[in-house]
């Protein structure tokens, strides 16, 4: 008769190699949807940059102006309307240079003494915690996370990045 000792050691070996499977596939899936959320991220951006350039040759001149090393936004830049594309932070950059969207939500996380959730995010900006609006503002805190804005970390929460907490948003 195998002891109760042995058969204890049998079980733990056998979930630890399941917890390893495990770890495995969830290790795989999130590869994949750092691959689908770049595909999506993508599309989006393009999708902006089609209605940015079919809305007319003034907005042209605009995207054609080059980034001033003054800290002070130039005209062309505050005057940020919906939709338009998020600026790659710099030094000397401001918040008012983002669309209204991106700012209420920069404020939202500049209010916050803690980093955030996406579904946090979404109560400060007074969203409805459904899906689809959700992702909405998952995809906006991605976007000023790849531009620098905000910092995205292993958790999944997001706080400001480090150039814009002594202020200098």
């Amino acid at each position: 008769m195998p002891s109760v000792i042995g058969l204890l050691e049998e079980r733990e070996r056998a979930a630890a190699q399941r917890v390893e499977v495990l770890r495995e596939e969830a290790d795989r899936v999130l590869a994949a949807l750092r691959d689908a959320e770049l595909d999506w991220e993508r599309f989006v951006i393009s999708r902006e940059t089609v209605v940015e350039v079919l809305a007319g040759p003034e907005n042209a001149e605009k995207a054609d102006a080059p980034v001033s090393e003054n800290p002070e936004p130039s005209p062309s830049v505050g005057g940020a309307v919906p939709g338009s594309v998020v600026p790659a932070w710099s030094e000397g950059l401001v918040v008012s240079v983002l669309s209204p969207e991106y700012q209420r939500i920069m404020a939202v996380v500049t209010a916050s003494p803690a980093a955030l959730t996406c579904k946090e995010l979404a109560a400060g900006l007074g969203v409805e915690p459904v899906a689809a609006k959700l992702e909405g503002v998952r995809s906006k805190a991605n976007r000023l996370v790849a531009r620098a804005w905000l910092v995205k970390e292993p958790s999944g929460r997001f706080t400001l990045a480090a150039g814009l907490r002594g202020g200098g948003s």
